[in-house]
């Protein structure tokens, strides 16, 4: 089997079922949408844009998570990164959506953050110290850097990709990989401060120097998730169905369970040296997530964020199983939503758990606007890269 022998284009089956799907993920964002409008106006502002802002997150993961991977594939090689660049890229073609989904959390910033009321910041001698840094003005203009690298990346890696479909890699391939190291870098930093920004700041009393570091593990597990959910569905299809082996998920697997234990490790670190420390700062921010009903979320983060899927991934035959690993990741892909809920409720349900209707109808509307514009950015490229120098390899992987 060879690139030049094969049809890397979306097949007739495949397109009309991402025309259902797209119908459907439309369908459903906006009921979402016309759910969220309704509680809006009917149990106020401040619920709504308390579950905009984990949601809204969850998604940014995946976009901006899938294009980390896109950037790592093209710095480290393997054939690994070719079978997902495509969908990759389509994920991050979806960012010019994802920025203009920030609006609603441009216009709720006084309802998000207690930061931007001047007599707040006027009585509180720990937010007079952080006002440098937290104020609106400075606050919307770290945002715009961020999606404007974002962008920018998104535009570079799929602009000379399309260039490598008609040109060859000889220039194309070289420029992506030249960027893609100092990518990942703004990757790193800009993850790091849009934590800070975004969900830290909503306890600006709080802090920890290892929480960027954790939703950077989120994104990678958020994305990867997503990926292999993808893939597995796209094996059914042509051309994938032809091109996928037990072996490419297997890979892809593995770094789910890295990513697993890696957000693990983050996880348990930050919760052990504050609790070790027993520091009046600190210490707050986990008692609020230890009691009121919020201490059985968090075991269930233990439970089915961490430990059942360690144990599971650490089968080798059960990551070559395209059925149990999708169902793994699908699982993930729950946890995750589980997680950022955990990290930003609490700072508002002061009475403890309490799940709300807008919980339910915020994703459901981000979730399929996202898809809707994400399958429809899938079907525009052929599903393999066609002149990528490891194409050849990718397509032999697990065959020899």
């Amino acid at each position: 089997m060879t690139a030049q022998s094969l049809d890397f284009t979306i097949s007739a089956e495949l397109h009309a079922d991402i025309q259902q799907a797209r119908k459907r993920a439309l369908a459903l964002g906006v009921l979402g949408a016309i759910l969220c409008a309704s509680a809006f106006f009917l149990f106020g502002p401040f619920q709504f844009y308390r579950s905009y802002l984990w949601s809204y997150v969850f998604f940014v993961g995946v976009s901006v998570g899938s294009m980390a991977w896109l950037m790592l594939q093209y710095l480290t090689g393997g054939a690994w990164g070719v079978v997902i660049r495509r969908p990759c890229e389509a994920a991050a073609r979806t960012l010019p959506l994802v920025a203009l989904m920030f609006l609603p959390i441009l216009i709720g910033i006084p309802n998000l953050y207690e930061w931007s009321h001047a007599n707040k910041v006027a009585a509180d001698p720990m937010l007079q110290h952080k006002h440098p840094y937290l104020n609106v003005p400075f606050f919307l203009f770290r945002t715009a850097v961020y999606f404007a690298g974002w962008l920018f990346l998104s535009w570079f890696f799929n602009r000379w990709s399309e260039r490598e479909d008609r040109e060859g890699p000889t220039v194309a391939h070289r420029k992506m990989s030249a960027l893609a190291g100092p990518g990942l870098i703004f990757w790193g930093f800009s993850v790091t401060f849009m934590a800070v920004d975004w969900i830290l700041s909503l306890n600006p009393h709080w802090f920890s120097t290892i929480f960027g570091l954790l939703f950077m593990a989120g994104q990678g597990l958020t994305s990867m998730a997503f990926l292999i959910t993808l893939m597995v569905m796209l094996s059914r299809y042509r051309p994938m169905s032809g091109i996928l082996t037990p072996r490419h998920l297997h890979d892809l697997g593995k770094f789910l369970l890295a990513l697993v234990m890696i957000w693990a490790y983050f996880s348990f670190s930050q919760f052990l040296i504050i609790w070790a420390g027993n520091l009046p700062e600190e210490i707050p921010w986990y008692m609020e997530r230890l009691n009121g009903g919020w201490q059985y979320v968090g075991l269930g983060l233990v439970v089915g964020h961490f430990a059942l899927p360690f144990a599971l991934l650490l089968s080798r035959d059960l990551k070559r199983n395209f059925k149990l690993l999708a169902a793994i990741a699908l699982f993930i892909l729950f946890m995750r939503f589980v997680d950022l809920y955990w990290l930003v409720a609490p700072d508002y349900a002061k009475g403890g758990l309490r799940v709300t209707f807008t919980d339910f109808a915020a994703p459901i509307g981000l979730g399929g606007f996202w898809l809707w514009y994400f399958l429809g950015q899938l079907e525009k490229r052929p599903l393999m890269p066609l002149n990528d120098p490891q194409l050849e390899g990718a397509l032999h992987h697990g065959r020899e």
